[in-house]
């Protein structure tokens, strides 16, 4: 039998296709944390107004408002900088990944991805730091 270590924090999973959003919300929730879902970029919004998450993993192409845009409106809200972002994407060329991280995003990740790897940026970014520590990229 093996053990999984648990982890806390709330994860946002932003992405338009439900077998995405299933998939990543399944394995976070195993691993212990709260998550959420969104299928656009509004609806990513309005929920970290109402249930601020501790990270989002945030899929680039989406209706409504792309995830280059969600990931740059959290970065214009003060209130919401803490919030540690990753972006998911099938574009990985180099100019999508470098307007990625000019939006704010603390990673970026080109599916298809290894989940395990995910959950090791995941965990990684969420980890416990004093106040003046800086955030790992």
């Amino acid at each position: 039998m093996s053990s999984i270590a648990t982890a806390s924090g709330k994860v946002l999973v932003v992405d338009d296709t439900p077998t995405n959003v299933k998939l990543l919300a399944d394995v976070l929730r195993i691993r212990g944390y709260t998550v959420t879902t969104a299928t656009n970029g509004e609806d990513a919004l309005s929920s970290i107004a109402t249930d601020r998450p501790d990270l989002v993993l945030l899929d680039v192409m989406m209706p409504q408002a792309s995830g280059y845009e969600v990931c740059q409106t959290i970065r214009l809200r003060p209130e919401w900088r803490h919030i540690r972002i990753i972006m998911l994407s099938a574009k990985g060329r180099d100019s999508e990944v470098v307007k990625g991280f000019a939006m704010g995003a603390d990673a970026y990740v080109t599916k298809p991805f290894s989940t395990r790897d995910l959950v090791d940026r995941i965990e990684a970014l969420l980890e416990p730091r004093a106040p003046s520590d800086p955030p790992k990229a």
